[in-house]
């Protein structure tokens, strides 16, 4: 059977143009010979809807666009994610489904069985469990159809295994499996991806045909990346990451293989797509940062530059009397490197005259956070005015070691529409900026080099404030993404002061994070709606 993978780039709640799109890549399987074609998990409302599945007009709309596709698979058949209202009460009102639809015709439908509920998922929220498992025969093969559970780990020790999906379709003899995915993004889980797909596929001594979304979806990014295996678990064909692509596999024929991206370069990929996908699907076109001639704000200078186009992208350089020269040189040679427009905006008249104001009220109090704060706060008034005047969308340039120990102000440098490094680690800042500069110096060498500094006082590191940023870096992975307590942390090496002190500062500044802008997610666990901590409580 000639099968085609369809990787697309939906958007959450466009049933129009997902069901056109979709159509689309059904006339351009068939013309490639294709006699079935797959597309990703909830295709035709985008994942994750999230709470727009409550409302029943949705729904409705979601049942007219997969009537709209059915008439368009004349002569082929399509596997089709999209909710399906649940007619048993009680239970949830609908399931996440695979429509199985061949010449016209809604032949089978299959529901999710694995609903996640961990990190970014809380589809029981929404979903009702599939149980009952069926295999669906077409063109003389028969398929064990699954969404997104083959990339559940086939540890026999957890206690979802006895409930795995493939368990039970393995009983009714597939001939292969077919899984639809929208499996998000973090640097990590592509590799992951392929081991646990081809641990599945070495255990039921079946091929998998993997159909994963590609884009981005606000924080979300999806990577695709879809891939076929043999009942030997070999990769035979892998379609490209961060962008669309419909692709009949040769079954049992070593087809395209990426090579491998190194962690730097998956990183920029994504934050790419992040960007861009932002702002396609907001219709938004023109972005603006403050650029400090620090190493974050050059990044994503750089990012928003290959995202939207260098005529989309405009800087400003806000000066205090605490900003050194060759900060100001490093911007304005970045900008001009980039082909950026840029405006300098002096802030110290405006600083003056908050001070001025506030002189009767400070009186002597001696210099400290409040006039930082009124430096930092400054700018992003300035910048918020531009962004109203002229249309830009104000992109963050706060990076995660800073956004996790709160360093930074609150309707100051943490003002923006989309925080572009909020799951970024100041280290792994510096390692996407050598990749960009692997062949041609984008980023100014001055900007890679210097001591980072927020330049609100005189002679200020940040080093004077939080540890140096490899050490700060690991202790933050193992807690944030490890998951590891206090505990823990000392049992793996780290001095307990320091514990102490960063643990506080995290837990701390909680407040902050949760009025910041969406942060696109690049690991495995990020800031927002996949850590969701109380703002008010003792955390350790």
């Amino acid at each position: 059977m000639q099968i085609a993978i369809a990787q697309l780039n939906y958007t959450v709640g466009d049933l129009e143009g997902n069901a056109s799109k979709i159509i689309h890549a059904i006339k351009e399987a068939k013309a490639q010979g294709a006699e079935l074609v797959l597309f990703s998990e909830l295709a035709i409302c985008g994942y994750p809807p999230r709470d727009i599945l409550f409302y029943e007009e949705f729904i409705d709309r979601c049942e007219a666009a997969i009537e709209k596709i059915t008439a368009a698979t004349q002569g082929i058949a399509v596997l089709l994610g999209a909710p399906m209202r649940n007619p048993q009460v009680p239970g949830k009102p609908l399931f996440n489904s695979a429509y199985f639809i061949a010449d016209k015709k809604v032949e089978k439908v299959i529901h999710k069985t694995l609903l996640p509920t961990y990190d970014v998922f809380d589809e029981h929220r929404y979903f009702e469990e599939n149980k009952i498992f069926e295999i669906v025969t077409y063109k003389g093969k028969r398929l064990a159809i699954t969404i997104c559970e083959d990339l559940w780990n086939l540890d026999q020790q957890n206690p979802l295994y006895r409930h795995c999906p493939m368990e039970e379709l393995n009983q009714l003899d597939p001939d292969m499996m077919l899984n639809i995915a929208a499996s998000p993004f973090d640097f990590k889980h592509a590799a992951d991806r392929k081991r646990v797909l081809s641990a599945n596929a070495r255990t039921y001594q079946l091929p998998i045909y993997y159909c994963n979304q590609v884009g981005a979806q606000t924080e979300l990014i999806f990577d695709g990346g879809s891939l076929v295996m043999n009942a030997a678990g070999d990769l035979l064909e892998e379609l490209p990451y961060f962008e669309e692509s419909i692709r009949l596999v040769q079954h049992e024929k070593i087809g395209t293989i990426q090579e491998a991206l190194p962690e730097a370069a998956l990183v920029h990929d994504a934050l790419v797509v992040g960007i861009r996908d932002y702002f396609h699907k907001m219709g938004f076109k023109k972005a603006i940062l403050g650029l400090s001639g620090g190493v974050d704000s050059a990044l994503v200078m750089v990012l928003a530059v290959r995202a939207l186009g260098a005529e989309n992208v405009h800087a400003l350089l806000l000066p205090s009397a605490y900003s050194s020269d060759h900060s100001l040189s490093d911007a304005r040679d970045l900008a001009n490197n980039l082909g950026c427009s840029y405006d300098e905006v002096p802030i110290q008249s405006t600083f003056d005259s908050f001070q001025s104001t506030l002189s009767p009220f400070f009186k002597d109090l001696p210099f400290g956070l409040a006039e930082e704060n009124l430096q930092a706060r400054t700018r992003g008034v300035l910048l918020m005015a531009f962004s109203n005047k002229f249309g830009y969308i104000l992109l963050n340039t706060t990076n995660k070691s800073e956004a996790a120990v709160g360093y930074g102000t609150l309707y100051g440098d943490m003002c923006g529409g989309l925080a572009v490094l909020g799951d970024v680690y100041k280290t792994q800042v510096y390692a996407v900026c050598d990749w960009i500069n692997r062949e041609t110096e984008v980023i100014p060498k001055n900007i890679l080099t210097k001591a980072p500094s927020a330049e609100l006082r005189p002679g200020q590191k940040d080093s004077d404030s939080l540890p140096e940023y490899a050490l700060l870096d690991s202790l933050l992975e193992e807690y944030i993404e490890g998951e590891n307590g206090p505990e823990a942390l000392l049992e793996k090496g780290f001095d307990k002061a320091l514990v102490e002190r960063v643990l506080r500062m995290v837990n701390n500044n909680e407040w902050k994070r949760f009025q910041a802008a969406p942060i696109l997610r690049v690991t495995g666990k990020a800031f927002g709606y996949g850590r969701r901590m109380p703002v008010v409580g003792r955390i350790f």
